[in-house]
């Protein structure tokens, strides 16, 4: 029979390219069973490697058209080739071993599931939006998201749910609208407990790097020792030994030596250091081998075009380069999350083995000693859990713009549990990570917070009550003068804030990117060997730790001493941070001169390890440099006002001595340090609020905030955050910034030579294989073919748009009849159209004859359209605002001249922004 052969008696399309019918059969399943092709539903295989990327922007789209700008092709832009995406075969060099670690049920899950078929078995009439939107497939990593689509989709699911007026399905219609409630707090829950175990695991692991609990060797020191702790923290003194204050914690000489009056300190720096580097070694071992981004796969992706020939791999397909190597659990997470959450889909980065990964590995980094912190990597954990809760439920599993809902929630968490800030992890949320924010995502992320920190309350990880260790409160309030001093510090946080991003960036940049350091991670963070950069940070780390007693606490101990107050008759001097004679010089400078040491070394360290492959956040260490600051600053008033009691500028204190508390000043140098850095400003805000548990000092700190955000702003426009982006080239639109069009039009940047369907032609199996070949090979897969008819010689119409994942799905059920023509409609639709065959009806149920030939159901017929006169910034608006994937460009009399696709204007950008920059 021809290509368009059905079967006779069951009416449904024989995909014989795959070994396998449409639909399910005992002999089919037992041909794929002894050895045949694999089908839609067999297990994810590992094919050779094709070179296939994660996807990159059009190769031969035009920038700009004008004589007077230089034009380059789209793959000659730098963040061109960041766009690539690794595909199932990226696993051919991988250990099994890894690529079993993924989730069994999403392996074997067919491919194109994302949509419900329009046709269903009770005869439902499909919704009208739906069957002219078109059907999808499952996006691709660093792919974008369609929110258009997403958004009638989820209209026609709640429409469909409100038309069934039985009990049941009332019932039904409840549930959906209570479900987002229940998954954001199932994941405030586990998101506390995760955090819980995490700050556990590390004071446990941090402390052994000095000693044990003779008497419980999973106690942390604190825990170990109870009766010794004072305000928070352990209080030991060269009269009290910590020996014979408790005898149940042993420090390694003590372990070794018998006499405890005759330790050897060279054997305890000999233990500190190898510790801190064993635990620095075994979190980056877990981050690379476990989440390197070429050992996750899935389902998801698009379906490799086989030869209709031999079966096998279409030599047709061009090698394209792949992008560099990411490792998942590494940094932050905060970047990545920003570019998910703008609409980008990057599988496996929130799946359950970065989850494993990032908050074992985080707990092993942040207790090495490292000038890293835990709660920036706290929003990816959240993140995480809130991706993987999400996928229980297939009102967000199979709508990728309602799972980002979710996940704006879980950020609110993240930020919550790591500083005991619900209020402020929502204002955060808001304010740093999420792209789309309405009314509803905020109350839910505020319930998301409030949970978690509920549930992180009861746990009572430090045992003192409190939500994070360096919680403090003041009682006394601040004076008009101190305003001088703060807007100093505050300058200071910007001036930290710009350069350090911009040190980091260049130490990024030009030396792990461009020396062995790049292709040798491992050696970039131990001392694995002489020419491992890495191992002397870690080294000299270790060092600096062990002789400078501030250096040597970890990054929330730190803090909390900067900040704690000191009250007279406390026996608790904070590790000599509270002067007994604040007035003498002699008495001040040995420790100011400690705390400048500290911060040097704090900031230095943290220009160079952050970034490196550890999960890490740059939180504490900027709140520590800082806090540093800000105590120097408050020593120094402190000293000034008891030098000079009768000064005018002091007559507010009157005769008390200690009306400046120093523990102030560090907060507010702690929020500047972090504005410079992070550029938030109402978020932070709120959260030093919290952390004090006061509104007393809100003047000071939203000064300290503003003037250093303005400061920073003006020597470095990008914040750390966006730096990172730039740096490892995610495909990020940012909706704040604002662009100078000039004379720029739309004409000046379309692709008019870019790859169309026109309906004039015959349009066969094989003919469209190979323009998407083309396609795909530039770098566009991302993109689509505009769908167009011949009205006259040189004017075409559009009919539609079918995007390249959706063509390549199609295609691939009818890969072996390569000269049956295809067909497109506007106005016709059919239940080929479902997600997948294996959610078509049963053959009984099937009245009419099924054309696999007939591509319509993947079309969008109705694009969003503009004129090629538009204003550029009503495109900018339609990208940013609705979140469009593509427009279609049309001139005056509604004819087609282009099309501009969201990847394609990323370039154009990007481009645009290093020509202004010349």
């Amino acid at each position: 029979m021809s290509g368009a052969e059905l079967d006779a008696q069951k009416q449904v399309p024989i995909r014989r390219d795959t070994g396998t019918s449409a639909t399910s059969n005992p002999t089919h399943q037992a041909s794929s069973d002894q050895g045949l092709p694999p089908n839609e539903n067999s297990p994810l295989e590992s094919p050779a490697s094709t070179g296939r990327s994660y996807g990159t922007l059009p190769g031969q789209r035009r920038i700009f058209s004008k004589a007077s700008i230089v034009r380059r092709n789209l793959s000659q832009l730098s963040i061109v080739n960041s766009l690539q995406r690794v595909r199932s075969n990226s696993l051919v060099n991988v250990p099994s071993t890894f690529r079993d670690i993924s989730f069994a049920r999403f392996n074997t899950r067919p491919i194109s599931t994302y949509d419900e078929p329009l046709h269903t078995n009770n005869g439902e009439a499909p919704d009208a939006d739906a069957k002219v939107n078109g059907i999808r497939v499952w996006y691709t990593s660093f792919t974008s998201i369609d929110w258009l689509h997403d958004a009638i989709k989820n209209s026609a699911r709640f429409s469909k749910l409100r038309r069934r007026k039985s009990i049941r399905s009332r019932i039904r219609l409840s549930f959906d609208r209570s479900l987002g409630w229940i998954i954001v707090t199932i994941v405030g829950f586990l998101t506390a407990l995760v955090a819980f175990m995490v700050v556990r695991s590390e004071q446990l692991l941090f402390d052994l790097k000095e000693g044990y609990c003779f008497r419980s060797w999973w106690k942390a020191k604190r825990f170990c020792c109870p009766q010794l702790v004072d305000n928070d923290f352990i209080r030991t003194s060269i009269n009290n030994p910590l020996a014979d204050l408790c005898p149940a914690w042993r420090t390694w000489s003590a372990a070794f030596v018998s006499d405890h009056n005759n330790e050897d300190s060279a054997m305890e720096y000999v233990f500190y250091t190898c510790i801190a580097l064993l635990l620095a070694l075994v979190s980056c071992l877990l981050t690379i081998y476990l989440t390197a981004s070429t050992t996750f796969t899935t389902r998801k992706e698009m379906p490799t075009l086989v030869d209709s020939n031999s079966g096998s791999k279409s030599s047709k397909v061009i090698q394209e380069p792949k992008r560099k190597e990411m490792y998942y659990a590494a940094g932050s997470g905060i970047p990545e999350i920003k570019t998910i959450l703008s609409g980008f889909v990057i599988h496996g980065y929130l799946g359950g083995r970065t989850l494993f990964t990032k908050s074992v590995g985080l707990a092993l980094a942040v207790a090495s000693g490292l000038s890293l912190g835990k709660e920036g990597p706290f929003v990816h954990i959240a993140s995480c859990v809130g991706n993987i809760v999400s996928r229980f439920a297939t009102k967000y599993e199979n709508n990728e713009a309602k799972r980002r809902e979710i996940l704006s929630a879980a950020c609110a968490a993240g930020v919550a549990v790591a500083f005991g800030a619900p209020i402020g992890g929502t204002l955060f949320s808001l304010e740093e990570v999420s792209y789309f924010f309405p009314p509803k995502v905020m109350w839910r992320s505020f319930f998301c917070a409030m949970i978690a920190a509920i549930t992180l309350k009861v746990l009572d990880p430090f045992g003192t009550g409190k939500l994070v260790l360096f919680q403090v409160t003041y009682d006394k309030d601040w004076h008009a003068w101190e305003l001088v001093p703060f807007v100093i510090l505050a300058i200071f946080g910007g001036l930290y804030g710009a350069y350090f991003s911009k040190l980091n960036y260049q130490w990024s940049k030009h030396v792990r990117d461009k020396t062995f350091l790049a292709t040798h991670p491992i050696l970039e963070v131990l001392l694995a060997s002489y020419w491992s950069h890495m191992r002397y940070i870690t080294f000299f780390t270790s060092i600096f730790c062990f002789l400078n007693p501030y250096t040597r606490m970890g990054g929330t101990e730190l803090i909390y001493n900067l900040f704690a107050g000191c009250h007279t008759g406390s026996g608790n001097t904070h590790s000599g941070l509270c002067i007994v004679n604040p007035g003498s010089f002699q008495h001040i400078w040995p420790v100011i001169r400690s705390i400048s040491v500290a911060m040097v070394v704090k900031a230095c360290l943290t220009i160079i390890t952050f970034g490196i492959k550890l999960p890490a956040g740059i939180f504490i260490p900027t709140l520590g440099v800082g806090a540093c600051a800000g105590r120097i600053m408050g020593i120094a008033m402190q000293w000034l006002q008891m030098r000079n009691p009768e000064s005018p500028f002091f007559q507010a204190c009157g005769n008390n001595m200690d009306c400046i508390i120093p523990g102030l000043y560090a907060m507010v140098g702690a929020a500047a340090a972090l504005s410079g850095v992070t550029r938030t400003t109402v978020s932070l805000a709120v959260i030093m609020f919290e952390l004090t548990d006061t509104l007393t000092y809100a003047v000071p700190v939203m000064l300290s905030v503003l003037v250093a955000k303005t400061v920073a702003d003006a020597l470095e426009p990008k914040g750390i955050y966006d730096l990172v982006i730039e740096l490892n080239e995610l495909p990020y639109l940012d909706s704040k910034h604002e662009y100078l069009w000039g004379n720029l039009q739309i004409n000046d940047m379309i692709s008019r030579d870019a790859e169309v369907i026109r309906l004039d032609r015959k349009n066969t199996v094989e003919s469209l294989k190979t323009q998407l070949v083309s396609l795909t090979s530039s770098g566009a897969d991302d993109g689509g073919f505009p769908i167009l008819r011949n009205d006259d010689d040189e004017d075409f119409r559009m009919v539609g748009y079918i995007g390249a994942n959706e063509l390549d799905h199609a295609l691939s059920l009818v890969s072996n009849d390569t000269e049956n023509e295809i067909h497109f409609h506007t106005a016709y639709y059919h239940q080929l159209a479902s997600s997948s065959f294996s959610s078509l009806p049963e053959p009984s149920h099937v009245t009419l004859p099924v054309d696999p030939f007939d591509f319509t159901p993947y079309m969008d017929q109705a694009p969003l359209t503009l004129a090629n006169n538009s204003p550029m910034e009503l495109v900018h608006q339609i990208f940013v605002k609705l979140g469009a994937r593509y427009v279609i460009i049309t001139d005056t009399k509604g004819l087609y001249e282009g099309v501009i696709d969201k990847k394609t204007w990323l370039a154009f950008l990007s481009d645009f922004e290093e020509k202004n920059h010349e």
